[in-house]
């Protein structure tokens, strides 16, 4: 397994992989597949914003998985706070590999000075709770019934972990 940073080369699996979260599960709260030029957008945003885009790939250059995060919200004092996301592969799921990418998405907020990490999980996903609740991060609040989908009200539960940067924040 070797750590990359994601490039344009890898949109076709990451949209591979949104696609598949949208298609089959409440991990990703939307309706219809991403298209390649929403991938464009997608990456061109992470950039401007210059948020990590990080991933695994296998031995064979699969791409296992991807982590990155973005803002949190777009008022000015919100600017220590990012919201994250992790994606694992359907073949690659249950062998560590979406922890290996949150504890390097952890470290990257950190290099970066944010303070706050946030995640936002579905309710009934049991798997990524548990592994925000290993590396320390702690329900911070419940939204009930924030999403439709599949037929049914969706809950979203905000995770947070506090980390020690920046030294010295400002306001501003």
């Amino acid at each position: 397994m070797k750590l990359v940073d994601c490039e344009p080369r890898h949109a076709p699996e990451i949209l591979a992989i949104f696609n598949e979260a949208i298609l089959t599960s409440t991990s990703l709260y939307d309706y219809k597949p991403r298209t390649p030029a929403m991938m464009d957008t997608w990456f061109a945003a992470k950039w401007s914003g210059n948020f990590p885009v990080i991933g695994f790939e296998s031995e064979k250059g699969e791409l296992m998985g991807f982590a990155s995060y973005g803002s949190f919200r777009a008022w000015p004092a919100y600017k220590y706070t990012v919201e994250h996301s992790v994606y694992v592969a359907t073949p690659f799921r249950r062998k560590g590999v979406g922890r290996k990418l949150l504890e390097e998405i952890i470290q990257a907020a950190v290099r970066q000075n944010y303070h706050t990490m946030i995640g936002g999980i579905d309710a009934t996903n049991t798997p990524s709770i548990r592994l925000h609740e290993t590396l320390g991060f702690e329900k911070c609040a419940s939204i009930k019934q924030a999403g439709f989908k599949f037929g049914r009200w969706l809950d979203l539960e905000l995770y947070q972990l506090i980390l020690p940067t920046p030294e010295s924040p400002v306001d501003g």
